[in-house]
């Protein structure tokens, strides 16, 4: 079990994490390197060796490793991410950078995604050092930039650079999974996630015939670019269950006590209840149009129009996801990946998924532990370009009435100080036995 200093530790580290501002706007606006130097000294405190990495200036990348007691052993890789999202302070009843401590509640952006991980993999790491502890295998630790944009500065650096940074690594843990889900009839549920969906940001493009506002147009390029995207957003995807989302329902149905029935997953979906939010999202492909533009003045019709689109896959569907798409803009709109990534799918009847299993139930008994597929995207997809498996585990035990999913991109971000002592023994544990 960790220390009581790592249980202090993990507070002040979350809390300080959030004072510097490391919000990623995009296009290259963000700016890593005081995170990834507050994480390398604390790293260094603890007898490591940290590696600070850049692609840009600024951008900076941190990685350790802890050599393991069974050089034969396959390593394992510990990521978090340093950036975040921007936050509105006007918005929020706290400031979203100042890190405050509030009645046992640290607030801020990065409270969940994900300077909470960052700090317990820095308690836990410093916990080691003070003990003399040292895991079975090989533990690499790497805090990355640019994940919230396309992890070109980031993970996507690393692996393309630096790949023998994580020689040996065959699976890894990062985010979002482990943290209390309540279904509201008191049952609580801890999703891990073991599967991604894969990142289709799309572009379309219809081009027509410019003109004067006041004449008929058949050859709009307004027209066709609202006539694919309306498609686009009313399309009913079909259902296509990975393994992931199958074992995901199979223990969610045991728990309630109903019949698997894969055939009729909706039918299955709406008997779950509230617990049926860890799968429905997952259980298809996705494709939101979220950005249009087009035109510069009211009574031009432009040649162009340009929409983009969030799309998400999931594994073994790509092609059809694809084919979907050419059919939905029709030959009059044309579409391209402006980011895209693969899906991700992960054993669960791996014996690193039964450590995760075990450490949460050492610490929470009452935990019903069911494997997830996210319905967003890691670095996780970035370091599986070096054969490594990836997980989400970042333990985190939430009362009820705090929702964890809403915290991420939320505004009023903020975690729990007892959830944030839990993590740093729940991770402790994991690490100590996979």
């Amino acid at each position: 079990m960790a220390d009581r200093q790592a249980q202090e530790e993990v507070v002040t580290f979350t809390s300080d994490l959030i004072r510097i501002d490391t919000t990623n706007r995009g296009g290259g606006d963000c700016r890593e390197r005081p995170a990834a130097e507050y994480a390398a000294a604390r790293l260094a405190e603890a007898g490591l060796e940290p590696t600070l990495l850049e692609r840009t200036e600024g951008r900076t990348n941190v990685v350790a490793r802890i050599e393991g007691t069974d050089p034969s052993a396959d390593a394992l890789l510990l990521h978090g991410h340093l950036d975040v999202v921007p936050a509105e302070p006007r918005d929020w009843n706290v400031h979203p950078f100042s890190g405050e401590i509030r009645d046992g509640v640290v607030w801020g952006r990065g409270a969940v995604d994900m300077k909470n991980m960052d700090a317990m993999i820095l308690s836990v790491v410093r916990s080691w050092a003070r003990e003399g502890f040292r895991p079975r295998r090989d533990v690499v630790v790497a805090f990355t930039a640019d994940e919230e944009a396309s992890a070109a500065d980031g993970a996507g650096f690393l692996v393309d650079r630096h790949p023998e940074l994580f020689e040996g690594c065959t699976e890894a843990v990062g985010e979002s999974g482990a943290f209390t889900f309540h279904d509201g009839a008191g049952r609580q549920i801890y999703p891990i996630a073991a599967g991604e969906r894969g990142t289709a940001w799309l572009r379309l493009t219809a081009r027509g015939r410019a003109g004067h506002g006041s004449k008929v147009n058949r050859e709009n390029a307004v027209t066709r670019l609202a006539a694919a995207v309306t498609r686009i957003g009313e399309y009913e995807w079909p259902l296509r269950p990975t393994p992931t989302v199958r074992a995901a329902l199979g223990e969610l149905a045991a728990l309630y006590g109903i019949e698997t029935d894969l055939t009729d997953i909706d039918t299955l979906l709406d008997k779950l209840g509230p617990a049926a939010r860890l799968v429905e999202a997952t259980v298809r492909n996705s494709a939101n149009p979220t950005m249009l533009d087009a035109g510069y003045k009211v009574n031009v019709i432009p040649g162009q129009a340009v929409a983009q689109v969030d799309g998400r896959f999931l594994p073994g569907t790509e092609d059809e996801f694809r084919a979907t798409l050419d059919r939905l803009t029709g030959p009059d709109v044309d579409w391209e990946f402006e980011h895209r990534e693969v899906a991700l799918q992960a054993p669960v009847d791996a014996p690193t998924f039964a450590a995760m299993r075990a450490a949460i139930e050492e610490f929470a008994p009452e935990a019903h532990v069911v494997p997830y597929c996210m319905s967003g995207g890691t670095d996780a997809k970035q370091f599986s370009r070096l054969g490594i498996t990836g997980y989400g585990f970042a333990p985190l035990k939430l009362p009820e009435g705090l929702d964890y999913q809403a915290m991420f991109h939320g505004v009023d971000e903020r975690v729990p100080v007892e959830a944030l002592h839990f993590g740093v023994h729940v991770l402790d544990r994991f690490l100590r036995t996979a």
